[in-house]
């Protein structure tokens, strides 16, 4: 029984570590397809518009051009973190959102962090591309010396080599296959490494370096700052509502009860219509508070979590939504509140502009994040430049530490993707 139980284990082991392989070879490749054109693209389009900034036309396509490079570099630190758990800071300066073009331009550029991209783009179409592309062959190497011992030398051409092993017959279509197997035992060790490689020339490229402490700092003091302006704007947008809604209609109230007291006795009839309307204003004031006090912190929030503050959220919307949440736990209040609201800002985002009929909702927490993937169908195009709702979501998100990533081509699908980091009760 303890034979069997010692060889059942060494099959589990040798599977695992089989589709561990696989595993690795397919993200290698589609890694291989990522980087080179990707990054190509990246580089020569940065290049061409930061040398147009002095003729002026840079000073309009830098934005715009930059903007889509750390999308890309964004795309990246998400597949690192999610494919080899390898963190990569993202630290880039926030921009006013009234700045005008010529402001924006150079924000971005005198952000050490645009430089920091620049710099990873040669890097990921040289180096990062060959890592991953060796990650994606290297097993696969081994699957041709195998099919050369099964018959394939006989439609090769007479003298065809299989690594150092020249094949001419059968016999040595067999040392191929043994060559072949060796090489899948190093591909067995290397390929997860190749990969992991990979990552860690992302970080040590993207990542901040010496300076990642100072610049965390200086970043989270702007994030903070940002906080505190949308804390008061947003105590000014209460006062203004209550003063402008339940305050006029209580205001109304008290005059008509006035007026009622006064008619009790002459007009019986009239104060009875405007005890009905009194009625209907003490209503509608009702319900103008419990809307501002569900825009402030949402009841179902308070009582039972994010996971169904959400699912209660998308039963307002006019589209199709799923929602799947997987939170062993709960978030700290904050938290939980800051991805409620951006959740809704992205959501209201996608009913009002992106013109999709589904929408994906996905909340899980791995590894001390609480990661958040809102997807649709639509057009697609989005941005996260100055003035779009999602500008304002990554500075909501940047008060906790978080990041947000989108990927949005032109034609669709969006993808928008949260990630904050907390502790679950």
């Amino acid at each position: 029984m303890n034979l069997e139980t010692k060889s059942d284990g060494r099959r589990t082991g040798r599977r695992t570590r089989t589709r561990g392989v696989a595993l690795s070879a397919g993200r290698g490749l589609a890694l291989a397809l990522i980087a080179l054109p990707g990054a190509v693209l990246c580089f020569c389009l940065t290049l061409v518009s930061v040398a147009l900034v002095p003729v002026g036309i840079g000073i309009v396509t830098t934005p715009w051009v930059l903007t889509g490079v750390r999308a890309f570099a964004d795309r990246r630190r998400l597949l690192a973190a999610e494919w080899g758990g390898v963190r990569i800071q993202r630290a880039y300066r926030p921009l006013p959102e009234d700045a005008n073009p010529w402001g924006r331009t150079f924000g971005m550029l005198r952000d050490p962090a645009t430089w920091r991209d620049f710099l990873w783009l040669p890097a990921d179409m040289t180096a990062g591309f060959v890592t991953a592309l060796l990650a994606f062959a290297l097993p696969l190497y081994p699957l041709e010396g195998f099919a050369i011992a099964a018959g394939l030398w006989r439609v090769l051409p007479d003298g065809y080599w299989y690594g150092f092993v020249r094949v001419t017959d059968q016999s040595s279509a067999f040392y191929a296959a043994g060559l072949g197997a060796v090489l899948l035992v190093v591909a067995l060790w290397l390929a997860p490494r190749l990969l992991r490689a990979h990552f860690r020339l992302t970080a040590a490229l993207l990542g901040s370096g010496q300076g990642e402490l100072a610049e965390r700092v200086r970043v989270l003091t702007e994030t903070r700052r940002d906080a505190v302006d949308t804390s008061a704007a947003e105590l000014r947008r209460i006062e203004r509502d209550l003063h402008d809604g339940a305050q006029a209609r209580l205001v109304a109230m008290g005059m008509d009860l006035g007026t009622i007291e006064a008619l009790l006795e002459k007009d019986p009839a009239k104060a009875r219509e405007l005890l009905a309307q009194a009625r209907r204003s003490s209503a509608d004031a009702l319900t103008e508070l419990r809307e501002l006090v569900r825009g402030i912190h949402p009841p179902v929030l308070a009582e039972r979590g994010l996971g169904d503050a959400v699912r209660a959220l998308v039963l307002r919307l006019p589209v199709a939504a799923e929602v799947d949440v997987e939170l062993p736990g709960r978030a700290e209040a904050p938290v939980e509140s800051a991805a409620y609201f951006a959740v809704s800002e992205i959501l209201t985002n996608t009913v009002k502009h992106s013109g999709a009929d589904r929408v994906w909702i996905d909340m899980h927490h791995d590894q001390g994040r609480l990661r958040v993937a809102v997807t649709d169908n639509g057009r697609g195009g989005a941005v996260t430049g100055a003035g779009s709702g999602l500008a304002g979501v990554e500075r909501r998100l940047g008060t906790f530490d978080g990041v947000l990533a989108v990927s949005s081509p032109v034609g669709g699908p969006t993808m928008v993707t949260m990630e904050i980091p907390c502790a679950l009760s």
